[in-house]
């Protein structure tokens, strides 16, 4: 008899008993999780933002800073521009008694002179005397002269050995750029009046015009004899 018992002790089933109950019996909160996981894995989320927050903002912290040479540097080359900008007509005006010509700068002498001396005199003044390009040129300087009566040497002379008129930088003149009244011969030179355009000896003595580029020379006080 208690060889039959122990056997059906041995031979009972195995959802007989709570212990061996399925898996799929257990109660929903169970797979749901304790409240204190569900706070941890919440408290993990808001690490996890905070930390992504953290990164962003760094990130931006130092491409601002990386930036802020390129924006200052961009601020000086700005101001140097404007600089620039503000000084260059400054840069570019006729010294103070000279007269702005297209692009030249011309200096209209109140004594007088041969026509030698007055090359001399243009040279020590860091110019020389005028070179008429075109018949604008001419027209616009005979407007500056406000006296009939006056006239002024410029550097053209005649040339004897090439037998034609000469500019002082070594140019001929074109037969189209001045029409020139008078003889063409040994020692004449050229001086202009508000009119016409004359041959004259060289020894003659007459007031003269000096040309300069426009240059960044600062305006120079002119000596006595141009005042």
């Amino acid at each position: 008899m208690d060889q039959q018992m122990m056997y059906a002790e041995l031979t009972l089933p195995k959802d007989s008993g709570p212990e061996s109950s399925s898996p799929s019996s257990l109660p929903r909160d169970v797979c749901q999780g304790s409240p204190w996981h569900q706070f941890a894995l919440k408290l993990s989320c808001a690490g996890i933002i905070l930390l992504v927050l953290v990164v962003t903002g760094l990130s931006l912290s130092v491409a601002s800073l990386l930036q802020k040479p390129s924006i200052g540097k961009c601020s000086v080359d700005i101001q140097q521009n404007r600089t620039k900008t503000t000084e260059r007509p400054d840069l570019l005006n006729c010294p103070i008694y000279w007269k702005q010509v297209q692009e030249k700068c011309l200096l209209f002498s109140h004594t007088v002179n041969p026509w030698n001396n007055s090359l001399a005199d243009c040279s020590t003044k860091e110019s020389s005397l005028l070179l008429i390009q075109d018949k604008d040129e001419l027209t616009r300087t005979q407007n500056l002269i406000h006296d009939k009566a006056i006239s002024f040497w410029i550097g053209l002379n005649f040339s004897l050995s090439e037998k034609n008129w000469k500019w002082i930088n070594g140019s001929f003149l074109s037969s189209n750029d001045l029409k020139i009244t008078g003889d063409a011969k040994e020692n004449s030179c050229v001086y202009i009046s508000q009119t016409s355009v004359y041959s004259e000896y060289c020894s003659t003595e007459m007031k003269w015009i000096c040309q300069k580029e426009l240059t960044l020379v600062r305006n120079k006080v002119s000596p006595d004899s141009w005042l």
